[in-house]
């Protein structure tokens, strides 16, 4: 009988073990991209990244293409781009705007306000790296190629004649390093011959039978010569077999296996500093790593990944349309309902940021760190009047605070090298930037007054400095952020200028993000909607952070006589909210920005619970801006219509950003390229990491006094679901189930202690039985304070509709720091 038992234990257990085994594998193949065939051109190729350097692997079985990235490899090099001349007219140009000359005042901005010849350098390519194959691998069979997210894998099989082939290539995080690994399944199969190319090499070469280099010299733009010196090498470690050199390339014949390490580096130092030896960085990431074996690398590599990677998981439920190429099932997304793409393409987003923002490093350009050209759309560098803010919405609240840390560095170098934008441009103190920046940290005026005559990308930036504090509660780093946030103040201080109707305080010349008022043939102008919230926020956000480091009285008072003279929000003849201080909308504008609906996203001046007309003001606005746009722009609605808290608005938005877009037949529309990426087009990693965000707000919130959990769950989603590891201000993580729309179960970790407030759709109860507190009056937590905004002018009451909500529950917890608390349905009820 115990012998009978025990064997039946043991049964159960191996039945267990592989269960489990093959859950696991279910949720690994669920977090890849595949194809049955290779690219033929970059957006159909793959990405592999470490934040500093970054591959788009082709997988091409006869002619292999692996294009090159290192973040720091700009055109230029340090230099800015300041008008002198703009100080001496901006009393003329204000003039002219405020007597409605504003076609004139645009045309003195760009002959004395806008940058003469810099505007700013390009993100280029290195170069690639050649794999050449004999000519019966263009005769293949079996193929098949994906990217692993889950462990940042690229991969791709094939057969030639009766000859299996397999390539594996990552970007190490630990190593620092491109490795590479050639295998086939019979011995003595691998023959190929490998060598670099770049239109802006400097030289090519075979060091030896086993090593490759190339040095590169970024490129000369807008009469900046090109200084940043790119120098990569490549070291061909063969098992089996023989290398030899041929002219400038390495051959390889007869070999069973082959691993290649590829380090890349430049003499970039800082913005300011071009003194590095690339060629003795590059050396040294080969020599730490000298002694590793493929395996190592490999293990390295997906650890350290996966640190990141594995704190969020995310499931909507399986489908019979995962078993089709990714390609397929972007085509098809919007006939044949595929929750598992959904999922895929919100941690593909999160795989990209990881791959593209590593703490020390840059931050993620218009293109994250992935460019195959020297002369890329808008330069792929730093467009701060919405782009490089939405690359990083995901970061604090999809679990990725680390990858927040580039972005902050930079809006902390732009703070320096915008004083002398500020003195010099407009005689202001603090600091200021404009609409674009790049690796040099240029703040002056981009592109011409229709674009670049924005003076706010300093204060938009700002933001996320304040937004790191809430999730952290770090003051050792508030106090190191502070001095930045008061300086971008004391340059509106300085700036800001009365208005001759109301006697507001406003920002001028300005700009509603690139669009203009029908018939006005200009941007120009001043006190839009969009400057007025942004001030909003930087203004008491500061006066917040002066509070609680305990920061002079007067200084708090100055800061808030400033914030209480700005225009309050409008509502227009529409039942628009205004985009700008006129009554100018058009119900009829379908322009891609949609910059004054930044009080409902990114910030939460606009609530349901607090502001309804405002928060229909807004609806209105964004139903008449319409949704099919340019990809990022889909990828900011998503957040907009969770922040509405409508889901299935949201939903039919990810349906329009799910479009597949041929790389081959440009258009207008946005939508999603084979490999995944945003084409605006072409492609912009920020609808990316947009999408990413807005799944993230349609499933929890946190800015409204609560973290509101289910706020905007489509009806195609309802019947049940999970998500583990978000993150709220506090320092809340959060995980939870649902079922038929209803929380089942709701995991709060506390890692900093006090109150924690949620709003849920249905009753819930402490898993021990105990029913948690009703939350009344103000939430106590201070991390979840709501902004007390001006009451708004409203031009006709009449069009504003009354704001009809789902019955919620409230609860406040009590916690403690380091503690775990449990909810689960209400069953009673």
């Amino acid at each position: 009988m115990r012998i009978i038992l025990n064997r039946v234990v043991l049964l159960v257990i191996i039945l267990h073990f592989l269960t489990s085994c093959e859950q696991t594998k279910q949720e690994e193949a669920k977090l890849k991209l595949w194809y049955t065939k290779p690219a033929k051109v970059w957006d159909e190729a793959l990405p592999i990244g470490n934040g500093r350097i970054a591959a788009m692997v082709f997988g091409d079985p006869a002619k292999e293409r692996i294009q090159l990235n290192e973040e720091t490899f700009w055109s230029g090099g340090p230099s800015e781009n300041n008008n002198p001349e703009a100080l001496k007219v901006l009393p003329e140009v204000r003039k002219l705007i405020f007597d409605g000359k504003t076609k004139e005042a645009e045309d003195l901005i760009n002959k004395h306000l806008r940058a003469g010849q810099l505007h700013g350098s390009m993100f280029q390519s290195v170069g690639d790296l050649r794999l050449i194959f004999p000519e019966n691998h263009s005769d293949y069979s079996e193929y098949y190629r994906e990217l692993d997210i889950q462990n940042a894998l690229f991969s791709c099989t094939y057969k030639v004649e009766d000859v299996k082939y397999k390539r594996e290539i990552f970007a190490s995080i630990p190593d620092q390093l491109i490795v590479i690994k050639l295998t086939s399944d019979k011995k003595g199969m691998i023959n190929f011959s490998t060598g670099f190319e770049s239109p802006l090499q400097v030289y090519s070469k075979a060091v030896d039978s086993n090593t490759l280099e190339i040095e590169c010299l970024s490129g000369t733009h807008e009469g900046v010569e090109g200084q940043v010196k790119a120098f990569a090498q490549a070291k061909i470690l063969n098992t089996g077999g023989s290398t030899s050199i041929d002219s400038n390339k390495i051959k390889v014949n007869n070999a069973n296996q082959v691993v290649i390490l590829l380090s890349m580096a430049t003499n970039f130092v800082d913005y300011q500093t071009l003194t590095a030896d690339a060629k003795e960085k590059c050396l040294q990431y080969l020599s730490n790593a000298e002694s590793k074996s493929w395996s190592d690398f490999r293990k390295d590599h997906i650890s350290a990944y996966q640190n990141y990677f594995k704190r969020v998981n995310f499931d909507l439920g399986s489908s019979p349309a995962s078993e089709f190429p990714t390609d397929e099932r972007i085509k098809n997304f919007a006939q044949t309902y595929d929750p598992e793409l959904i999922t895929l393409y919100y941690q593909f987003g999160r795989y990209l940021l990881i791959s593209s923002s590593q703490p020390g490093g840059q931050p993620a350009n218009l293109q994250g760190v992935w460019n195959g050209q020297t002369h890329p759309a808008w330069d792929s560098k730093y467009t701060i009047n919405i782009n490089t803010e939405m690359n990083y919405w995901p970061a604090e609240k999809c679990n990725l605070q680390e990858m927040h840390e580039p972005l902050i560095t930079m809006v902390k170098e732009l703070a320096e090298t915008g004083k002398e934008t500020a003195k010099t441009m407009y005689g202001c103190n603090g600091w200021v930037a404009h609409h674009n920046t790049d690796i040099w940290r240029i703040n002056g005026v981009v592109d011409g007054a229709f674009w670049g005559m924005w003076p706010m990308g300093g204060a938009w930036l700002s933001q996320h400095l304040w937004e790191k504090f809430l999730y952290s509660g770090d003051k050792e780093y508030l106090e190191s952020v502070f001095p930045v946030l008061l300086s971008a103040c004391e340059f509106y201080r300085d700036f800001l200028i009365e208005e001759p109707e109301n006697k507001w305080l406003v920002v001028s010349p300005s700009i509603s993000p690139e669009n203009a008022p029908q018939g006005h043939g200009t941007s120009v102008t001043y006190g839009t909607t969009m400057d007025n919230q942004i001030l909003f926020d930087l203004f008491s956000k500061t006066i917040t952070a002066a509070r609680l480091l305990n920061k002079e009285q007067n200084l708090i008072a100055e800061l808030q006589n400033i914030l209480d003279r700005l225009p309050p929000m409008q509502i227009g003849q529409y039942g628009q909210l205004q985009e700008w201080i006129k009554d100018w909308d058009n119900p009829e504008d379908k322009h891609r920005h949609v910059s004054h609906l930044y009080g409902l996203y990114p910030s939460n001046q606009i609530s349901p619970y607090r502001t309804p007309a405002l928060f229909d003001a807004a609806r209105t606005s964004l139903i008449q801006r319409g949704d099919v746009s340019t990809g990022w722009s889909m990828g900011w609605k998503v957040n907009l219509w969770a922040r509405l808290l409508d889901g299935n608005h949201a939903m039919k938005l990810i349906t329009d950003q799910l479009t597949l877009v041929d790389p081959g037949r440009p258009g207008y529309n946005g939508g999603t390229y084979p490999n995944l990426f945003d084409a605006h087009p072409p492609f912009q990693i920020d609808g990316n990491f947009g999408c990413t965000s807005g799944i993230t707000e349609m499933l929890m919130q946190s800015h409204d006094g609560a973290i509101h959990i289910l706020p905007a769950l489509p009806d195609i989603w309802t019947n049940e679901g999970e998500i583990s590891g978000l993150r709220t201000p506090g320092g809340f993580e959060v995980s939870f189930t649902w079922k038929n729309g209803e929380i089942e179960e709701l995991q709060i970790i506390s890692t900093l202690g006090g109150n924690c407030r949620i709003r849920v759709p249905n009753s819930l109860e402490l898993k021990n039985g105990e029913k948690p507190a009703e939350a009344k009056s103000e939430n106590a937590n201070p991390f979840f304070a709501t902004p007390l905004i001006k009451k708004p002018l409203i031009s006709k009451p009449e069009t504003i509709k009354e704001i009809n909500l789902k019955k919620e529950y409230s609860y406040d917890i009590p916690t403690e720091k380091g503690k775990k608390y449990i909810l689960v349905t209400n069953k009673k009820q």
